[in-house]
């Protein structure tokens, strides 16, 4: 009698799968060589949805407490050595090269810098908040924002609906023109965006951008999918599915916020003035978010934020994304796909 082993047909049918997935990268690398354009291949819902089973928060916080585990004096080497090999760490720019000085792997993703390493531009008035690679880049055209070339995320959802506290920098608005409209809050002005992805092997931390106060925190504790080039390519509106902490405030010209997008084993989002913030905790529920204001009685302004001053951390590896409003002469100095490095100039007037 012939029974049928369902753990074989699972790996018989994810090993087809990708196959069939490392065939078409292949095939567009190739293409890519030739000087091709290639239009960007989405993935189904059901390809979504079956990624999205997969129990990537619960995975991420057991690596979380895997990075804790303090490593033996005489392992530390070889382990970060592997890593530093791996992702192309330059330990040289580390305010401690011993590597024997960090005690666990989340020790060690978080390192910090020496001073000089990343001098800040002074001349530009909006800066790379991080180490990492330009995704995307430009004006916000209508309420689809792309998260690389051809593929979109809706502003609207990636934000969050408006809220009418007074201290939100949101009103009520009825359609999408309108959401995009209710940000640009100065006669004149654009909205524009810049996505910036941090690889692994990249300096975790990263900074205020430019100066502005912060006056509101929103928390999406959603999904902890790859954020990856790659990925973003694959899977429309990933930013708006992944775990997220938009910062949202104001600058010189208006409208300004900075959103850390979580990704897998990278649920550890910190922001060093917000203790309050817990992120990938299973006492939240995907598809909520929570609000939390730095406006007070005590505090009419929020928490102010010069350019270049640290702000945050991952535990590994994400994306910055930052929306912002500004004249229409802003001019961002980048290239889509070039590295960029924390301090370096995004644009100016």
């Amino acid at each position: 009698m012939f029974l049928l082993r369902p753990l074989p047909i699972l790996l018989a049918t994810g090993g087809g799968y990708t196959g069939y997935r490392q065939y078409e990268k292949y095939r567009e690398r190739e293409l890519e060589k030739l000087g091709l354009e290639i239009p960007p291949k989405l993935a189904g819902h059901w390809e979504v949805a079956l990624y999205k089973s997969v129990p990537t928060r619960l995975l991420s916080r057991a690596w979380g407490r895997l990075n804790q585990v303090e490593l033996p004096h005489w392992l530390r080497r070889p382990v970060y050595s592997l890593y530093i090999w791996t992702f192309g760490v330059n330990m040289k720019e580390a305010a401690v090269e011993d590597l024997h000085h960090y005690r666990n792997l989340s020790e060690f993703f978080r390192r910090k810098l020496k001073p000089q390493a990343r001098p800040v531009c002074g001349l530009h008035s909006v800066i790379s908040p991080s180490d990492g690679k330009i995704l995307n880049f430009g004006q916000v055209k209508n309420c689809e924002v792309e998260q690389v070339k051809g593929v979109t995320y809706s502003l609207e959802s990636f934000l969050g609906p408006r809220t009418c506290t007074e201290d939100l920098p949101f009103s009520p608005a009825t359609s999408c023109d309108s959401f995009k409209n209710q940000l640009v809050t100065r006669e004149g002005n654009e909205l524009y965006h810049c996505v910036i992805y941090l690889a692994p092997g990249d300096y975790h931390c990263f900074h205020s951008p430019t100066d502005w106060t912060v006056s509101h925190r929103r928390h999406f504790p959603g999904s902890l999918m790859s954020v990856n080039p790659g990925m973003a390519r694959w899977i429309k509106e990933l930013f708006c599915h992944n775990e997220r902490v938009v910062l949202t405030g104001d600058w010189k010209h208006g409208f300004f916020s900075l959103t850390a997008v979580g990704a897998t084993n990278v649920g550890s989002i910190r922001i060093y003035f917000d203790q309050d913030l817990h992120t990938n905790s299973p006492r939240y529920s995907k598809g909520s978010y929570n609000d939390f204001s730095f406006v007070t009685h005590t505090n009419k302004e929020g928490v102010p934020m010069r350019k270049g001053e640290h702000l945050g951390e991952f535990n590994l590896g994400s994306t910055i994304v930052l929306i912002f409003e500004a004249p229409k002469d802003f001019n961002f100095q980048l290239k889509a796909g070039q590295k960029i490095r924390f301090g370096e100039p995004l644009g100016s007037l």
